[in-house]
């Protein structure tokens, strides 16, 4: 077996999407974790990211001569390769539907999360533009409070988005945890959605991704508020 390298960032949501595939289908990774400081970002750029990914981002995963990027990409790999135990449904609509869910957690759910990132750093030494940032966090808040109502609803009658522990549920698990990281809306008053993000935590392969994220929290972003 080829050596199967991933290189991932300490708070990269996409990057530990891919790990809990990995661990779900108990595949061996060597992982490189790609410096970050909530000052610089990932500059410089890490070298072997750099070469293998043209917007320069992780999550990079190398098996033997291949080389890919982009976190789905690289899950849709991984069920293609190593097709047990299953993260994609049967049936070219099921798997179009989960596809469907994943994009959503990364592009949709995802989108109000980047107003919230400003959670991590310091206030701005300008008043006015730490104010309208504080704003911007107010409307993100209300915005993810919405879409969580409509994954709640969706939930009724399942434990996980389609049907069975799918890809669809790592994306929507990852989305989800950053919104807690980040002080967003909490899961309280959509029971359903609470009930599936402590079936999510339950599982080791998430169980150890949130872990890790608290702790790259606690050492990068003492500023977390």
């Amino acid at each position: 077996m080829a050596e199967r390298i991933l290189y991932v960032g300490p708070l990269s949501l996409f990057s530990r999407k891919v790990e809990i595939a990995l661990r779900e289908k108990g595949l061996l990774y060597a992982r490189e974790m790609v410096p970050f400081t909530q000052a610089k970002g990932y500059s410089p750029k890490h070298p072997a990211v750099a070469a293998a990914n043209p917007l320069k981002k992780v999550p990079v995963l190398v098996e033997g001569d291949l080389t890919l990027f982009d976190s789905t990409v690289i899950l849709e790999y991984l069920e293609d390769a190593y097709p047990e135990p299953p993260l994609y449904p049967k049936g070219a609509k099921a798997r179009a539907k989960c596809r469907l869910v994943e994009l959503e957690a990364d592009e949709i759910l995802f989108a109000p999360v980047r107003n919230l990132l400003y959670r991590t750093e310091p206030p701005l030494a300008d008043g006015a533009k730490q104010a309208a940032r504080e704003e911007e966090g107010i409307k993100a808040d209300a915005e993810l409070d919405r879409q969580f109502a409509g994954l709640d609803a969706r939930l009724e009658a399942r434990d996980y988005f389609c049907g069975a522990f799918s890809a669809a549920d790592i994306g929507m698990f990852m989305t989800v945890l950053f919104t807690q990281r980040l002080k967003g809306p909490r899961l309280a008053g959509h029971p359903r959605l609470a009930a599936w993000y402590a079936r999510m935590l339950s599982r080791p392969s998430c169980a150890k991704v949130a872990e890790e994220i608290a702790a790259a929290d606690r050492e990068l972003s003492p500023d977390l508020r």
